[in-house]
C-alpha cells in the first residue's frame, strides 16, 4: 500500500468516526426530544387546571387576567402539541425574551406596591405560564403547569373574601384528581392502549371510571371540610406584612377636623362635607337609607326611620369585637357632639412604609394584640373603624388624624375596595379589678365626661339613685353585697334599661321631640323607651348623674361571621351606639344597654380557637332540647379548653431554650408512638371484624394470605390464587406449599364452582402447620 493510499484510508476512517460521533450526538438529541407526553387527555386536563387557576385569580382579586391569558395559553397548548417532536430553538429564544420582559415589568411595578405583592406575583406567574405553554413537549413540563395552576389557586384563596371562590375550588379539585391519576400512569409508563390481539388493538389498562372518580372526589371533599372545621385558629397573624391598598394621593392640606359623611345633606348642595354645623344635624327629619347618622362630629337623635341593609365592610380578625368609629363627650339635649373637634392630632407615615404608630394609653391590665384587616365594600365616611386602643395602622394615605376621643380619620372618604390593617392592644376585662377601681378621676376626665344639662341633672340623678337603692335594699336582705363600685352600678343600670324599657316596633311610632324637649327625660318618664341608640344615651347620662365618667361611642357590631372565608360581613344596619365608662388606671370599657344585645360587647375574652366548629355546633344546638344542649355545651367547652391549653403548652416549650425543645421532641415522639400503636390495634380489630363476617373457606383463605404476607411472600393483586400457589413452591418447603395449594384450590372451587370443601380438615391442617412452624424455625428456606 502506497503512502497516498494509506493517507486516504486514514482520512476515510477519521471521517467515518466523525460521522458516527455526529450521528450519535444527533441520535441522543432526537431521543431527548422525542420522549414526549402523547396523552391528549392529560394535556387537555392540565390546560383546564391552569385556566381554572387564572379565572380563580380574576374572581378573587377582581382582575381581568383571563381575557388575554386564557386564549393565549390555549393557543400555546395547541402549538406545543403540534411541535412536540421538534427542538423549537427559535421558539425557546422568543420565550426567553418574553419572560425577561415580564420580569422587568414586574420589578418596575413592584416599587409602588411593596406592602402587598400578591396580585403582582400572580400576574407575573400567569405571564410566565403563558410563555411556557408554547413549549410543553415532556411530562415534566406539564408537571410545571400543574404546579402553576395550584399556586394560582392558592393565591386566589388568600385574596378571596366571598364564597364566589368556592365553585372554582371544587372545579379545580374535580379536574385535579384525574390529572394525578394520568400523571402517575405516565410516570409508570403505562399506556392507555395495549398490544394487538388478532389484528385489533385492545385496551390493556382502563382509565378510572366516573363512579370511582366521583367517590374519590366526595371523600376528598369530606376530609377537607372536616379538617377545615376542626383546624385550630389562633389569635394574631404569623406574618408581619399586612394587606394595604395602593397609595392614596392627597391634593389639599389635611387638617383632620372635617368629617365627610355622604349621608348628611346640606340644603342646596347635595351630599358633601359636614363639619358639625347646618340644619341637617339638628332638624327633625328622617335618617338616610344608606348611611348611619352617627358618623359625624355632631349627631341629632331626633331622627326617625330605618336604613336599608347593605354590606359596607369585610373584616378579617381572629377576635370579634365592636369596630369603633367615633366617641362623643358633650350631650346637647337631643344629640351629641365632639366638643374638642379642633384638637385633632395629625400623624404622618414615612414615604417608604405604610405603617403609622399611635400612642395608646398605659393600662394596668393584661392585654392581647389583635390584628384586624378591613376591606371596604361600599362608600363610607372618612372615619376609620378599628378595635379599641389601636397602636399601629397600615393605611394607604400619607397621614391620618386622631381626635381626643380616640377616633381615627382619613384625609379622604373610604372608597370601595380600600384595604387597611390595624393592630390594637386590647385589655382583658377583669371584673374583680375593675370593681375595685378608684373613683379619684383625673381633672381632664371630670371636665368633659360628667357634663349634664342643668335642667335635667337633678331629675335623672334622683331616678338613678332610686333604682340603685331599691336593688341594694332587696339584695342586702338576702345577704348579698350592695352595689357600691362604679363597674357593678354600670352593669346593673344597663341591665335595668334592657328589662324595663322597650323599643317600638314601628320605626316612626315615637313623635319627634319638641324644640326644647330633652331626649333622656322623654325616654325615662314619658315614652318609657325609645330607639336603640337612645338606650345608650340614657345610660351615659344616668351614669354621669351619679358621678361616673361616661361617653357615647358609635361603631359597628362584629357582623355576620362566614366560616368558609373567615371574614366578618358588616352591614350599615350593624352600626349603633353604646356607652363607654372610664376606670382610673384601666381605661375605657363599653356597656351595651340595648335590648337584644349582649350586655358586654364581644372582645378578646370571647376568642375561640375552634371558631368554625363552634359556629357549626351553635347551628346544631338550636335543634336540640335546652338540657341536652346545655350539657353538651359544658362538655365541649371542657374538652376544647383542654385541647387549646395542651397545644399552647406544647408550642410554649419551643421558647424555653434547649431543654424546652428537647422536652417538646420527647413529647412529640411519645405521642406519635401512641398514635401508631393505636392505629395498629385498630387495624387488627377491624381486620378481625371483617374476617368474622366472611364464609369459613374465604376466612381461612384470607388468614392464610395474611400469614404468608408476614413471612415475606405477599400476593400481588394481579395474581390468581392458583398462580400464587405455584409460586409458593419456590419459597416454602413442600409440606407448607402443599397446604397453601390445597387452600387455594378449595377457595377457587367454592368461589367459582359452587363446591363446599371440607373446611374443618383444611383448618386442622393449617393450625398444625402453624404450630409446627413455631416449633421449628428452620422449616423455611432462605
Amino acid at each position: 500500500m502506497t503512502k497516498s493510499s494509506r493517507m486516504r484510508q486514514r482520512n476515510r476512517i477519521k471521517a467515518s468516526l466523525a460521522l458516527s460521533g455526529w450521528n450519535r450526538w444527533r441520535q441522543s438529541r432526537t431521543i431527548e426530544v422525542t420522549e414526549v407526553e402523547e396523552s391528549r387527555l392529560l394535556r387537555s386536563l392540565v390546560q383546564a387546571l391552569v385556566i381554572v387557576g387564572i379565572i380563580a385569580t380574576d374572581v378573587a382579586a377582581e382582575t381581568q387576567f383571563s381575557l388575554w391569558a386564557v386564549p393565549l395559553s390555549i393557543v400555546g397548548a395547541f402549538w406545543s402539541w403540534y411541535r412536540r417532536h421538534d427542538r423549537n430553538i427559535s421558539t425557546k429564544f422568543c420565550i426567553a425574551i418574553a419572560m425577561c420582559y415580564a420580569l422587568a415589568a414586574f420589578f418596575g411595578r413592584l416599587l409602588g406596591e411593596l406592602n402587598d405583592t400578591r396580585v403582582l406575583l400572580a400576574e407575573l406567574l400567569i405571564q410566565l405560564q403563558v410563555c411556557h405553554s408554547f413549549d410543553l413537549p415532556r411530562r415534566k413540563d406539564l408537571g410545571y403547569s400543574i404546579v402553576v395552576g395550584l399556586i394560582l389557586l392558592a393565591v386566589a384563596g388568600t385574596l378571596s373574601q366571598t364564597l364566589a371562590f368556592a365553585p372554582m375550588l371544587l372545579l379545580f379539585l374535580a379536574i385535579a384528581l384525574p390529572v394525578l391519576v394520568l400523571d402517575y400512569r405516565s410516570r409508570l409508563g403505562i399506556e392507555e392502549r395495549g398490544a394487538k390481539n388478532n389484528g385489533q388493538e385492545v385496551k390493556k389498562f382502563s382509565f378510572v371510571t366516573f363512579k370511582s372518580t366521583g367517590i374519590l372526589f366526595l371523600v376528598t371533599l369530606g376530609l377537607g371540610l372536616t379538617v377545615f372545621a376542626v383546624l385550630p385558629r389562633f389569635p394574631g397573624y404569623q406574618l408581619r406584612t399586612f394587606p394595604v391598598s395602593a397609595p392614596i394621593d392627597i391634593q389639599e392640606n389635611f387638617d383632620g377636623r372635617s368629617i365627610v359623611n355622604p349621608g348628611y345633606v346640606r340644603e342646596g348642595s347635595g351630599r358633601g362635607t359636614n363639619g358639625g354645623s347646618g340644619s341637617d344635624a339638628q332638624g327633625g327629619t328622617s335618617v338616610d337609607e344608606t348611611f348611619y347618622y352617627g358618623f359625624n362630629s355632631e349627631i341629632n337623635q331626633n331622627l326617625r326611620g330605618e336604613m336599608k341593609p347593605k354590606v359596607v365592610m369585610r373584616v378579617r380578625s381572629q377576635v370579634e369585637g365592636f369596630w369603633r368609629v367615633l366617641g362623643f363627650d358633650r350631650y346637647t339635649g337631643q344629640g351629641w357632639e365632639i366638643s374638642r373637634n379642633e384638637q385633632v392630632v395629625n400623624l404622618k407615615r414615612p414615604t417608604w412604609s405604610y405603617q403609622i404608630f399611635l400612642s395608646p394609653p398605659a393600662i394596668a391590665l393584661s392585654t392581647r394584640e389583635v390584628v384586624q384587616t378591613y376591606t371596604v365594600v361600599s362608600e363610607l365616611p372618612n372615619l376609620i373603624p378599628a378595635l379599641a386602643y389601636p397602636k399601629q395602622i397600615f393605611f394607604p394615605a400619607p397621614e391620618i388624624a386622631v381626635d381626643p376621643e380616640g377616633g381615627l380619620r382619613s384625609p379622604v372618604g373610604l372608597s370601595k375596595d380600600l384595604t387597611y390593617t390595624v393592630i390594637s392592644q386590647i385589655p382583658y376585662r377583669d371584673r374583680t379589678l375593675l370593681g375595685q377601681a378608684s373613683t379619684n378621676y383625673p381633672k381632664n376626665i371630670r371636665n368633659y365626661y360628667l357634663q349634664i344639662p342643668p335642667e335635667i341633672a337633678a331629675q335623672v340623678r334622683q331616678l338613678t339613685q332610686e333604682i340603685l337603692a331599691n336593688y341594694n335594699q332587696q339584695r342586702v336582705g338576702q345577704s348579698e353585697k350592695a352595689l357600691t363600685s362604679p363597674y357593678e352600678q354600670a352593669l346593673y343600670l344597663a341591665q335595668y334599661l334592657k328589662q324595663n324599657y322597650t323599643i317600638p316596633e314601628n320605626p316612626l311610632a315615637l313623635p319627634y321631640l319638641a324644640e326644647n324637649e330633652d331626649l333622656v327625660t322623654a325616654f325615662l318618664f314619658k315614652h318609657k323607651g325609645g330607639y336603640p341608640d337612645h338606650f345608650s344615651t340614657v345610660l351615659t347620662i344616668m351614669l354621669r348623674s351619679i358621678g361616673i365618667p361616661a361617653r357615647l361611642t358609635v361603631g359597628f357590631s362584629p357582623g355576620e361571621f362566614n366560616p368558609f372565608t373567615g371574614l366578618y360581613i358588616v352591614r350599615n344596619t350593624d352600626a349603633y351606639a353604646l356607652t363607654e365608662v372610664y376606670f382610673p388606671e384601666y381605661g375605657w370599657f363599653a356597656f351595651d344597654p340595648i335590648p337584644g344585645h349582649p350586655l358586654i360587647p364581644p372582645s378578646v375574652e370571647e376568642a375561640q380557637t375552634f371558631s368554625v366548629l363552634q359556629k357549626f355546633w351553635q347551628w346544631v344546638a338550636g335543634w336540640l332540647p335546652s338540657p341536652v344542649s346545655g350539657f353538651l355545651n359544658t362538655l365541649f367547652a371542657i374538652v376544647l379548653d383542654g385541647i387549646t391549653a395542651a397545644i399552647a403548652w406544647f408550642i410554649a416549650l419551643f421558647s424555653q431554650g434547649w431543654f424546652g425543645i428537647l422536652t417538646a421532641l420527647i413529647v412529640a415522639t411519645g405521642i406519635s408512638f401512641l398514635i401508631w400503636l393505636g392505629l395498629q390495634q385498630w387495624q387488627i380489630w377491624r381486620r378481625q371484624r371483617t374476617l368474622a363476617k366472611l364464609h369459613p373457606i374465604e376466612r381461612l383463605y384470607q388468614q392464610m394470605l395474611d400469614w404468608t404476607a408476614t413471612q415475606g411472600l405477599r400476593k400481588h393483586a394481579a395474581q390468581t390464587p392458583l398462580e400464587y400457589a405455584q409460586i409458593s413452591h419456590q419459597h416454602y418447603p413442600t409440606s407448607v406449599a402443599k397446604v397453601i395449594e390445597e387452600i387455594c384450590q378449595a377457595y377457587m372451587s367454592w368461589r367459582y364452582g359452587g363446591q363446599l370443601p371440607d373446611v374443618e380438615e383444611l383448618t386442622m391442617q393449617w393450625h398444625t402447620l402453624k404450630k409446627y412452624q413455631l416449633s421449628d424455625k428452620k422449616i423455611f428456606r432462605a
